[in-house]
C-alpha cells in the first residue's frame, strides 16, 4: 500500500490552496488503491470526480470556445471541443506538472507497470483534480486553473486541424447517407485497474479497421485510423 502523496507541494504547482484537502485526495486515489485495501477503509476513488469533472471542462472549454469564434457554426465548435477534451490532450495537461506522481495506487498499479504515467490515467486524474477545484472553490477557480492549458492547447489545435480519427472516418462515411458505421467491442482483457480493451469498426456489415488501447475511446481511435488506412485516407506512416 502507498502513503499519502505530498498535497501540499502540489496545491503549490497548481497554484490553488483546498479548504477541504479530503477533495484533493479524493481526487488522487486510483481504484486500485481502494480496493486494495477496502477493509482499512481506503478513501473512496477518483472516479466519480472524474464524472464531475468531464462536464466541468466541457462547459469551460465550450464557453471559451463560443466566445473565441463568434461567427464559427456548430460542426467547428464541436470538432474543436473533442480536440481539447480528448484524452491524449489530457494527458499531456498532467504530464506538463507530473500530476501521476502524486497520485495514490495499489501494488498492481505500481509505477513499475507504468501505471502512473499511462495517458487513461493521468487523463482521468486532470478531469478529478478539476472537480475538486471545482467543489472547493467554485466555477471561478476551476476556470484559473483549467484555461490556460486549454487556451495554450487551442493554438495548437488551430494550426494542426481539430479533425480526430473517428471524426474524420465518420465526415467521409457521411458523404453517403446510407451507408452506417459502427463501433464494436470485441476484446477485454486484465485486471480492474489495467484494461486493455479492443474494438472493430464496421461500414455496414464490411470490417474497415481494428484496434486495442488501455480505454474504449483509445481502441476505438486506434480502429479509425486502421480504417482510413484502408481506405486510402490516411498514410500508414502517419502519426
Amino acid at each position: 500500500m502507498e502513503t499519502r502523496r505530498d498535497l501540499g507541494g502540489l496545491e503549490a504547482v497548481i497554484g490553488y490552496r483546498f479548504k477541504n484537502r479530503e477533495l484533493l485526495l479524493t481526487a488522487l486515489t486510483h481504484s486500485s488503491y481502494c480496493n486494495e485495501n477496502r477493509r482499512h477503509g481506503a478513501e473512496q476513488s477518483n472516479e466519480r470526480s472524474e464524472f464531475l469533472g468531464d462536464s466541468v471542462l466541457s462547459l469551460i472549454t465550450s464557453d471559451l470556445l463560443f466566445s473565441r469564434f463568434p461567427e464559427a457554426d456548430e460542426g467547428f465548435l464541436t470538432r474543436t471541443r473533442a480536440a481539447l477534451v480528448c484524452e491524449d490532450t489530457l494527458a499531456s495537461f498532467s504530464e506538463s506538472f507530473g500530476l501521476g506522481d502524486y497520485m495514490l495506487f495499489g501494488k498492481g498499479e505500481s509505477a513499475a507497470n507504468g501505471g502512473r504515467h499511462r495517458k487513461s490515467t493521468v487523463a482521468d486524474a486532470f478531469e478529478a483534480l478539476l472537480a475538486a477545484i471545482y467543489l472547493d472553490g467554485g466555477m471561478g477557480e476551476a476556470k484559473r486553473f483549467a484555461l490556460p492549458f486549454i487556451e495554450k492547447m487551442l493554438e495548437t489545435v488551430i494550426k494542426t486541424g481539430t479533425e480526430d480519427y473517428k471524426s474524420r472516418l465518420q465526415r467521409i462515411v457521411q458523404q453517403t447517407p446510407e451507408e452506417t458505421l459502427t463501433y464494436t467491442l470485441v476484446s477485454e482483457s486484465g485486471p480492474p485497474h489495467d484494461r486493455t480493451f479492443g474494438y472493430e469498426v464496421y461500414l455496414n456489415s464490411n470490417l474497415l479497421g481494428s484496434g486495442k488501447g488501455r480505454s474504449k475511446r483509445e481502441a476505438e481511435q486506434a480502429a479509425a485510423r486502421e480504417a482510413l488506412i484502408l481506405i486510402g485516407e490516411l498514410d500508414e506512416n502517419a502519426p
